[in-house]
Parts: C-alpha cells; sequence; structure tokens
C-alpha cells in the first residue's frame, strides 16, 4: 500500500508543477496583451487601419500612388549563366576517374567486408593452433629429429 500511496504523491506533485507551469505561461500571455492595450491607450481616439499595398496594379487615386510598391526587376543573372558555361567547357579527363568506383559489386561484396575482421583475428588463432601442434610434435619426439621432418610428418599425417 504504501508504494502505490507514493506513487499517487508522485503523480499528484507533477499534476501540481504542471499546473502552475500553466498558469505561469497565462500570466506571460495577458502580461503581453496588457502592454499591448497600454501602448493603444495613447491611441485609442484614432482608430489605425492598415495601409494598403498595391502590389499587382496601379492605384487610380493619386494620393495612393506613393503606396504602390515599384515593379520587380529581374536580377541580373549572366554572371551566372557565364559561369555554368565555363564550368560545361572543361573536359573531364577519362584517366582521372576511378574505374573501381564505376564497375558494379559483387551482390555480396558487403558480407565479405563484414566477415574480414572476424577472419583476421580467426586467421591469428590458427597461426597460434599450428604452432601448439608443432610444440607439442616436437615434445613427443624426443629424438634429435630435424625441425623440418616433424613438420613435414604433420602435414603428411593430415593429409
Amino acid at each position: 500500500m504504501t508504494e502505490s500511496d507514493s506513487k499517487v504523491g508522485r503523480l499528484e506533485d507533477e499534476a501540481f508543477k504542471r499546473k502552475e507551469r500553466l498558469k505561469n505561461l497565462k500570466r506571460k500571455r495577458e502580461g503581453n496583451t496588457n502592454t499591448d492595450r497600454e501602448g493603444n491607450d495613447a491611441t485609442e481616439g484614432k482608430v489605425v487601419l492598415p495601409k494598403p499595398q498595391f502590389r499587382s496594379y496601379k492605384p487610380l487615386n493619386e494620393k495612393l500612388e506613393d503606396l504602390a510598391l515599384s515593379p520587380a526587376e529581374p536580377g541580373n543573372i549572366a554572371t551566372e549563366v557565364q559561369s555554368q558555361l565555363e564550368s560545361a567547357k572543361s573536359a573531364v579527363v577519362i584517366d582521372q576517374l576511378d574505374v573501381t568506383a564505376l564497375a558494379p559489386r559483387k551482390p555480396d561484396w558487403d558480407l565479405k567486408r563484414d566477415v574480414a575482421k572476424k577472419l583476421a583475428k580467426l586467421e591469428k588463432q590458427t597461426q597460434k593452433a599450428i604452432a601448439e601442434l608443432i610444440r607439442d610434435r616436437l615434445r613427443e619426439s624426443n629424438e634429435t629429429e630435424d625441425l623440418a621432418a616433424v613438420v613435414n610428418a604433420g602435414v603428411n599425417n593430415e593429409v
């Protein structure tokens, strides 16, 4: 019972904290709207209307002509076109291309790449095991045989 009571208490605390944060956010919003209202109180007698912007046509009234936007002028793209033409003129040298990058890869190339690391570790272990086997054979043959003869004898026995 105490565990569930502690969980409920913790959840209630978290809910209380969320409510406090929401109250703070509401206060901030109300504070922002109050500052807007205070600024509008000075111009309360006058109603401020948005000024029209004439983008797509010329106003008939001469007073409104200063509100009309000047027609948009196209940018100078001659320099961009010139740079693109120059870059197209430079010929690609075939000798610089890497043929292996262009050639298609075999379907299992990624598998081989992933397994190569594991095989390298196994190769080391294999070499250690072979060396250990050779040492064991040398210990077994206490005779003064040649090392190469012992190794060759092991190869002949395995085959």
